[in-house]
């Protein structure tokens, strides 16, 4: 029976058969004393969650960031937030659950970034820098080709506001600290391959995507436009 349970677990349709473990790393085991979870904390129990019978982790967002939404609001997509550690902290962690015959998998937050994210501070000064299409902006609260443009964010009220630099509103479907990416721009859709080639290189399994079918507007769609499946079919290409 093991050896038939370890078999499933080999090759690539090993998480179709996993068991995943949820883990807000900030609120799960603080190991320095101030009062937050860190990475060295969940290290200290592995062997715990090994013992559970836990085949791979899946980490909440641990990406830098000012934590207006909980993480998912990511000011550097390759730096640990150092509430959570060091990026050797990290390798630690990716090390210490291979060893166990574990796997990791991360929250890649691929719809919006924070506010602060040193982009959308670009962005928003003008219309003509470098980074000035790699958000959604517009002349008006509202666009004809984001038929969800017109409504409510998730969030809150209007998903459009207004910067007062670039005379323009921004669009977004959360909080208005998390304006969305702008997919259409080929260097924004690159920049997030290569963000998640950037961990899968460091040893990290896979990915959580969240609210990944968000990426693309139309006219037409608001979740799951065939602009976004064909994006997230370069992802898993990756």
């Amino acid at each position: 029976q093991q050896a038939a349970a370890t078999a499933l677990l080999t090759g690539p349709d090993w998480y179709r058969h996993a068991v995943f473990y949820e883990v807000n790393v900030r609120s799960f085991q603080d190991s320095d004393g101030d009062g937050f979870g860190d990475l060295n904390g969940l290290v200290s129990r592995l062997d715990y969650l090994k013992d559970l019978g836990i085949d791979a982790l899946w980490l909440m967002p641990i990406m830098r960031s000012p934590f207006a939404d909980s993480g998912y609001d990511v000011t550097d997509y390759r730096a640990i937030d150092p509430v959570y550690g060091t990026m050797a902290d990290f390798e630690r962690l990716l090390a210490e659950t291979k060893a166990r015959g574990m796997r990791v998998f991360m929250d890649l937050v691929l719809n919006h970034t924070s506010i602060q994210h040193p982009w959308f501070q670009e962005s928003r000064k003008d219309r003509t820098n470098p980074k000035a299409n790699w958000y959604v902006w517009s002349d008006s609260a509202g666009r004809e080709a984001i038929s969800c443009g017109t409504h409510g964010s998730i969030f809150g009220e209007s998903p459009w506001t207004f910067e007062p630099a670039r005379q323009q509103y921004y669009f977004h479907r959360f909080y208005p600290e998390q304006p969305d990416l702008n997919y259409r721009e080929p260097a924004v859709a690159q920049e997030m391959l290569d963000t998640a080639r950037f961990w899968l290189e460091k040893g990290v399994a896979g990915f959580r995507c969240d609210v990944a079918g968000l990426l693309f507007e139309t006219a037409t769609a608001c979740s799951l436009a065939p602009e976004t499946l064909d994006y997230l079919r370069s992802l898993r290409r990756v």
